[in-house]
């Protein structure tokens, strides 16, 4: 019997993962693509929206966020007509004209378009949308690239849970607690925490004081992790009714429901 030695098969190729390393996935694979594209327009997401200019964010809001009008009037020199009167008639140099040095209009812009971009660009349940147009009456001031932007959003999000790990103190109303030993706080800590009711979130406290939101909820983190403050407890439930179908223990309920009115 002749035995035929039968060739083995060649070697699928295998990628050099040395040669072609793999890229980091970024915070939104849109913004990136617009960004490639130096697109222009604004980009609506679910918790926010993004405004780019040739590929650049150069603005961006969130309800979640303070905006750059409070930045503005509660720290900034300027009053809130003047802001309206700006922002109607998308003139920058109107700011200008009413006091704000382009040093502050620029750091107050940079600070509210981070502040909002953070939660801009959460998780999404529902898919972005980007309308291609002009750009921002504020596209000057200091635009950002996009890059830089996805890497300080990723920088903020290990941040948070590093400081304390229960994310509820970032949307609840909140409550203080009153430990025996309480620790003595740093200033800008104490003013967030004077004004913890059991029904500010931590939104509408950054809004009073007219700080950006992401830099309450890392003292709110602070202040949760040494005991002083936690959400507001869900308010109890009703017994929801029984939907037994034993009519001997419906009478009974009835029975007993009747007596319990006497």
């Amino acid at each position: 019997m002749t035995v035929v030695a039968s060739t083995p098969p060649p070697r699928l190729p295998v990628r050099d993962r040395a040669a072609s390393p793999t890229r980091a996935p970024g915070v939104s694979p849109m913004l990136t693509r617009l960004a490639e594209e130096r697109a222009t327009g604004v980009l609506e997401r679910e918790h926010g929206t993004l405004h780019l200019a040739e590929g650049r964010v150069v603005h961006a809001e969130s309800p979640l966020a303070t905006s750059l009008a409070t930045l503005l009037t509660r720290h900034g020199g300027l009053d809130g007509a003047a802001w309206r009167e700006a922002e109607d008639r998308a003139d920058e140099g109107r700011l200008l004209r009413h006091g704000v040095t382009p040093g502050v209009l620029e750091l107050a812009q940079a600070s509210a378009l981070y502040d909002a971009a953070y939660f801009a660009l959460a998780p999404s349940s529902t898919p972005g949308r980007f309308r291609y147009g002009g750009a921002h009456w504020l596209a000057g001031v200091h635009p950002v690239p996009v890059g830089a932007l996805e890497q300080e959003t990723l920088r903020r999000r290990a941040l948070l849970p590093r400081i304390w790990p229960d994310p509820a103190t970032d949307g609840a109303p909140l409550v203080r607690a009153d430990p025996v030993a309480a620790p003595a706080v740093p200033s800008r800590q104490a003013a967030v925490l004077a004004r913890v009711d059991g029904v500010r979130r931590a939104v509408d406290i950054a809004r009073e004081l007219g700080r950006p939101a992401f830099h309450t909820l890392v003292h709110l983190r602070r202040l949760a992790a040494a005991g002083l403050v936690s959400p507001r407890p869900a308010p109890a439930r009703d017994r929801p009714p029984d939907t037994g179908t034993d009519p001997y223990v419906a009478l009974l309920k009835r029975v007993r429901d009747a007596l319990e009115a006497l």
